[in-house]
C-alpha cells in the first residue's frame, strides 16, 4: 500500500514519503520533496531490499486513524533567578542558646495553677456560705409562716451542690499545696547544699491526713523557712496562718458535732456554725494565697513586696515656727496708750502735727495704731 501512488515495475528504486507513506519511483534524479503532501522523501532503496538494509520500516496503524503530526522539540526552561522579597534577616539575630526544658507533668501543671486553686475554693466556700445563710432565713421564717415546697428544694440543693464543690475544690487545691511545698523545700534545702530529710509521701501524710495535718503542716512551712532565708517576717506569715488554720479546723468540727444533736434549735444553731466554718475556710483560702506568694517574694495582688525599715531619728527636733517671745521694756515703751486703742478719733492727727512729722519718721504710738 502506498496511497494510491503504485510504483513503475520496471524500477527497482523507490522513494518512501516520510509523512504520507507514498512510494515513488525514481526515474532519473532522485525527488526530495513528496508530489502528493509535500513531505520529505527518503533516499532511494530497492524494492525488495531486506528490511536490515531498507531505510525505513513499516508502521501498523487502525483504519481512519491520522499520524500525529510532530511535535516541535521545546527547549529546557532556565531556572527562575532567585531573589528576595524583603531584606534578608537570617544573619542579622544574635541568639542566645536555649536551654531545653522538660516537658511538665500533670502534677507540675496542677501545681503551676496553685493561686487559681486557691482563689476558686475561696469563692466556693463564700457560695456555700451565703447558701446555708440562706437556709438559716427559711427557718427564721418558718417560725410563722410555711414556706413554699419549691424554694425548699432551691434551698436544699444549693447547700448540697455548694458544700460538694466546696469540697472537692478543697481536695484538689490541697493536693496542690503539697506538692508546692516539696518544690519549696527542696529549693530551701539546695540553697544550703542539703536535701530534703523528708520524703514526698511523709509531706502527704503529715499534710492530708486530718488531726495530724494541724501539727505537722505547720511544722513543715517553719523547716523551709529556717532552711531558707530564715525572714521573721515570714516566719512570722507562717505562724499567721497556722492559727488561722486551726481556728478553722475547730470551727468545722463544730459543725460537724451539730449535726448530730436532736432538738431544732440546736439544728438551726449548727446552720449558723457552718455558715462561719465556711467563712473561715474562705479566709483560711485567702491566707494561704497570701503565704504562698510571700514565699515568691511578693504582695497577695502579685506585686513586688516592698520592705520598709524604720530607724529611730538620731538628731533633735527642729522647731518649724518660730517661738513667741515676749516684749520687753524697750517694747513696752512704744506700746500706744490705752485711749487710741480701739479708737479711731484719737488715731487722726491735726494737720499741723502732722506737717510737722512729714520730713521725720513717724511717731511710735500711730505707727503701732495703723498696724493694729
Amino acid at each position: 500500500m502506498n496511497g494510491g501512488h503504485v510504483a513503475d515495475p520496471r524500477s527497482a528504486v523507490v522513494q518512501p514519503c516520510a509523512r504520507c507513506g507514498a512510494r515513488w519511483a525514481v526515474q532519473g534524479k532522485p525527488l526530495h520533496w513528496c508530489p502528493r503532501c509535500h513531505g520529505v522523501l527518503l533516499s532511494p532503496a530497492a524494492v525488495d531490499a531486506p528490511p536490515a538494509r531498507r531505510n525505513y520500516r513499516w508502521v501498523a496503524r487502525p483504519p481512519g486513524r491520522k499520524s500525529a503530526p510532530p511535535q516541535p522539540s521545546r527547549r529546557p526552561v532556565a531556572p527562575e533567578t532567585p531573589r528576595y522579597t524583603q531584606i534578608p534577616r537570617w544573619g542579622l539575630q544574635d541568639r542566645l542558646p536555649q536551654e531545653s526544658v522538660a516537658p511538665r507533668t500533670r502534677f507540675e501543671t496542677l501545681i503551676a495553677r496553685l493561686p487559681l486553686l486557691l482563689i476558686t475554693t475561696a469563692i466556693v466556700y463564700g457560695v456555700a456560705a451565703l447558701a446555708e445563710l440562706g437556709r438559716y432565713g427559711i427557718l427564721l421564717r418558718n417560725r410563722t409562716r410555711l414556706i413554699q415546697p419549691a424554694l425548699l428544694w432551691i434551698s436544699d440543693g444549693a447547700v448540697t451542690v455548694s458544700a460538694i464543690a466546696a469540697a472537692l475544690a478543697a481536695l484538689v487545691t490541697a493536693v496542690a499545696l503539697v506538692g508546692w511545698l516539696a518544690q519549696t523545700r527542696r529549693t530551701a534545702y539546695a540553697g544550703v547544699g542539703r536535701r530534703d530529710p523528708r520524703p514526698r509521701f511523709e509531706l502527704f501524710l503529715g499534710c492530708l491526713v486530718p488531726v495530724v495535718n494541724l501539727v505537722w503542716a505547720g511544722v513543715f512551712l517553719t523547716e523551709a523557712v529556717r532552711e531558707g532565708d530564715d525572714d521573721p517576717r515570714l516566719l512570722r506569715a507562717v505562724r499567721i496562718w497556722w492559727a488561722a488554720w486551726v481556728f478553722n479546723a475547730v470551727l468545722v468540727t463544730a459543725a460537724v458535732l451539730y449535726r448530730f444533736t436532736s432538738s431544732l434549735q440546736a439544728r438551726a444553731d449548727g446552720v449558723m456554725v457552718t455558715v462561719w466554718a465556711d467563712l473561715a475556710a474562705a479566709g483560711v483560702a485567702v491566707l494561704t494565697l497570701w503565704l504562698v506568694r510571700a514565699f515568691a517574694g511578693v504582695d497577695l495582688r502579685g506585686r513586688p513586696a516592698r520592705i520598709t525599715r524604720w530607724l529611730p531619728a538620731t538628731t533633735p527636733a527642729t522647731s518649724v515656727i518660730e517661738p513667741v517671745h515676749p516684749a520687753g521694756a524697750e517694747g513696752a515703751g512704744r506700746r500706744a496708750p490705752n485711749d487710741a486703742v480701739g479708737n479711731d478719733e484719737a488715731t487722726v492727727q491735726n494737720p499741723e502735727t502732722a506737717t510737722a512729722s512729714a520730713d521725720g519718721a513717724p511717731e511710735p504710738e500711730h505707727e503701732e495704731v495703723l498696724a493694729k
